[in-house]
């Protein structure tokens, strides 16, 4: 007998046969799929009434370290400057017992024609004011953060690089963040001196946004970045039994750690207390930083600062070495590459890797893959390389302005390229990249198929859009085939986990624009139900939004 059996439904297995209308559950596992009519007896049976039934959407680069802090103030929808200031200025009215204000999710055209800086935020409060952009790879600070933190001319900290202005005064930007912060010395300099960045926080945020994935449908995460030194929190979220969904760990390699960390990795995952619900192993790698500051490594000069063309994360022959030596010590490697040489040094390390030390099918991804040369696009199928994207990046309400500005319109057509590489036979894996963008898998939909602003406003590059199926199809089997896990994940077939979506209606029959309208309405991990959205509905419990903002979520940092 079935412990479950979910009925009258529209069934997208991606396996043969390509659709059912029941599945039937026990121990865990999927053991029947076919008709309504031929399936076995269960305990328990839910009627889907026509609703989707996917597998699990499993997002491959997923920040749940990042979340939301819900106290500090979230600046997304905040375009102008006026805006900023508004809201910052009422988060520090309003919270009079916070020593820092602090502030998330910035855009860089906040001001049009130069970067933001402390001049900007004069006047608002005597308080230090700590600002990350949307992507977390800048900071913005005020005059008080400056004084506090000690960054006068030629100041070097260790969570990130101070600009300094044409006399040497430092200006309020500070950029390499996100790639210096996650190191052991920027760690320590961070939970020094921004509360924001305390353990508690930071678990804080991991629960809130773990809640969020299983309302969203997404029973696999990969937290794409995570230092060996909050390895311990991923743990403790698990041994308190706030990990509902799988979560695969992605380690930090810190651009410039030498052999002597590597085998730092390799003790920490050969020795991690790891079960089916939380995995170690792949490692992220910087190859370059993002466009948006003019710090992606592209092949010719960005079209608004002649003579710039960023640079690599590491030297290429360093990168190439480092990422070789990786390969060799068994690790897949995740690879953040934004900028087309960026992406391009990535797939010759990866090539390199494979020549030197034999290795085959180890399944290496790069991540963004924002600007890719037409000459490297066949190389990620001829590679095995995973192309770990995005679709709501391409949105024109994110990237018109300082991205399109920056790369220039002669190459706009080398932006987000989804469908092409799809199309090109090269493995896809979707996801939202929490917080930088929204979690709800049904905005990244949206994203893939209108490549349009959440407002249905004017699309951009609608040449790279694809069908609701194949964006499926990278955010289920796709994700599945990237971690190794195609056998178990992403596919509904007897014998597989049953970790399975139920959506709020047959997303098929819907023109793209009303995808923004669902939800998912049962989300299982291991065939145990972990969300059900209708009685959460009828019991009032408080559904953390998978959208954006940090609206509905409080947490105690004791």
């Amino acid at each position: 007998m079935l412990d479950l059996l979910l009925t009258n439904g529209v069934v997208r297995t991606f396996d043969t046969p390509g659709w059912a209308e029941a599945v039937g559950v026990a121990d865990g596992r999927i053991r029947y799929v076919g008709t309504t009519e031929d399936a076995p007896a269960a305990r328990r049976t839910i009627d889907l009434r026509g609703r989707l039934l996917t597998p699990g959407i499993i997002d491959s680069h997923n920040h749940l370290l990042l979340g939301f802090d819900p106290d500090a103030v979230s600046l997304e929808g905040a375009h102008d400057l006026p805006e900023v200031r508004r809201r910052i200025a009422a988060h520090a009215a309003a919270r009079p017992d916070l020593d820092w204000i602090c502030a998330e999710n910035a855009v860089y055209s906040v001001v049009s024609g130069r970067r933001p800086n402390a001049d900007d935020l004069r006047g608002l409060t005597d308080r230090p004011v700590f600002i990350t952009t949307y992507d977390q790879h800048s900071v913005w600070l005020n005059d008080a953060a400056l004084r506090v933190l000690g960054i006068d001319r030629g100041t070097q900290i260790p969570w990130g690089r101070p600009e300094f202005d044409a006399d040497g005064a430092p200006t309020g930007w500070v950029t390499d963040f996100y790639t210096s912060a996650m190191t052991r010395s920027g760690l320590a300099g961070l939970q020094r001196d921004i509360p924001m960045y305390s353990p508690d926080r930071r678990y804080c945020r991991i629960t809130s946004s773990l809640e969020m994935a299983t309302a969203s449908g997404i029973t696999t995460v990969v937290e794409p970045q995570v230092p060996l030194a909050e390895l311990d929190l991923m743990y403790r979220a698990r041994g308190e039994g706030r990990m509902h969904s799988r979560v695969i760990t992605a380690l930090f390699h810190p651009v410039g750690a030498d052999a002597a960390f590597r085998r730092d990795l390799r003790e920490a995952v050969d020795g991690a207390p790891v079960d089916d619900m939380l995995r170690l192993g792949p490692v992220k790698l910087y190859a370059d930083d993002v466009i948006e500051p003019h710090t992606a490594a592209m092949l010719s000069e960005y079209a608004n600062r002649p003579g710039h063309r960023g640079a690599p994360s590491l030297p290429p022959r360093e990168f190439t070495a480092m990422l070789t030596e990786l390969d060799r010590l068994g690790f897949q490697t995740h690879t953040h590459a934004t900028g087309d040489w960026g992406i391009r040094l990535a797939l010759d390390s990866i090539e390199h890797a494979g020549r030197v030390n034999g290795t085959v099918d180890r399944r290496h991804g790069i991540v963004h893959v924002e600007c890719l040369h037409p000459d490297d696009l066949p190389r990620f199928r001829d590679l095995g390389v995973v192309a770990a994207m995005q679709p709501r990046h391409c949105s024109p309400d994110l990237v018109a302005g300082t991205w399109m500005e920056n790369v220039g319109e002669d190459r706009w057509d080398r932006a987000w390229r989804f469908r092409s590489l799809a199309e090109s036979g090269a493995a896809l894996a979707f996801s939202s990249d929490w917080q930088v963008g929204e979690m709800d898998p049904l905005v990244g939909l949206y994203s893939a198929l209108t490549r349009s602003g959440l407002d249905g406003g004017t699309d951009w590059t609608p040449n790279e859009r694809m069908d609701l199926d194949s964006a499926l199809r990278a955010y289920t089997r796709g994700g599945a085939w990237a971690w190794h896990a195609e056998d178990e994940l992403g596919v509904i077939r007897p014998g597989a986990r049953a970790d399975l979506v139920v959506w709020s209606a047959n997303l098929y029959t819907l023109e793209p624009g009303h995808l923004l309208d669902q939800r998912a309405d049962l989300t299982l991990v291991g065939g145990a139900i972990v969300h059900d959205a209708d009685a959460d509905a009828s019991t009032g419990a408080d559904v953390p939004f998978a959208g954006s903002g940090a609206a509905g979520h409080t947490c105690s940092h004791g």
